[in-house]
């Protein structure tokens, strides 16, 4: 049950607030609304656990994949990995309440991980929380898909992987070129020590073709959002279910 009073730290929740709303004076009741929500949501992100805010669309049938990373995060030992979703709403019609609850809720968070395959969408919003100050130091993004196609380190298998699918499914490019692209992927991979084959890469493609979701398409606004979060060692592609399960462990 929510406490009577205001939580403890009331004056920097509102600091917080002010953040959100760029100095917006607000009524006593929606005040007092905004509080009732940080007594009630804060206190689980001022324990001696790890906290992990998961970002991403709770649509259908991204919604998924974004519980996946969270049941992954929370099978850690002293972990609370928690979506914004499933808290509870500030009934205040008037307000951007979005805005106000990830204000209040993301400096408390240990870490924050957001989730991406689309270039639609909430998500939008959210990157662009997350690639500045305060949020960026903490924050990771999880691209499906992504591969800087430049000069791209391979460092991984799904490295490798994310490169392939993004090649092979990319309809403007011919199947010869893609073949020789393949070739060199694979070269590259090798060279930087990673263990991997042409049929490796085959195999893989072919069962996204089959059964997997279409490729992601990127805005070049996202792809040099998530560049800026690659530099940073803090972008984690994946292609499929059990690739982001394994790009899970690369979080902190």
């Amino acid at each position: 049950m929510t406490s009577a009073g205001p939580p403890p730290n009331a004056a920097e929740i509102k600091e917080h607030v002010d953040q959100a709303l760029h100095g917006l004076e607000l009524d006593p009741h929606e005040t007092s609304e905004i509080l009732s929500f940080a007594n009630e949501e804060v206190p689980h992100l001022q324990t001696p656990e790890t906290s992990y805010f998961v970002l991403g669309s709770f649509r259908s049938p991204y919604e998924r994949r974004l519980r996946t990373v969270e049941n992954e995060l929370n099978k850690r030992v002293g972990t609370y990995a928690f979506v914004l979703g499933d808290l509870r709403d500030i009934e205040i019609p008037r307000l951007p309440t979005f805005r106000i609850r990830f204000y209040i809720i993301a400096p408390y968070a240990d870490t924050i991980t957001a989730v991406h395959e689309q270039d639609a969408g909430g998500e939008v919003t959210e990157l662009g929380k997350i690639s500045e100050t305060p949020f960026f130091e903490d924050s990771y993004v999880m691209p499906r898909d992504y591969a800087w196609m430049t000069d791209r380190n391979l460092e991984t298998k799904e490295d490798v992987f994310a490169a392939a699918v993004r090649i092979a499914l990319n309809p403007d490019i011919e199947e010869e070129t893609v073949e020789q692209e393949l070739e060199t992927l694979v070269e590259s991979a090798q060279s930087n020590g990673v263990e991997i084959s042409i049929e490796a890469l085959q195999d893989r493609i072919e069962e996204r073709e089959e059964g997997g979701p279409e490729l992601t398409s990127y805005s070049w606004v996202h792809l040099n959002e998530f560049r800026l979060f690659e530099l940073h060692g803090r972008c984690i592609p994946w292609t499929d279910t059990d690739d982001l399960r394994t790009a899970v462990d690369k979080i902190p």
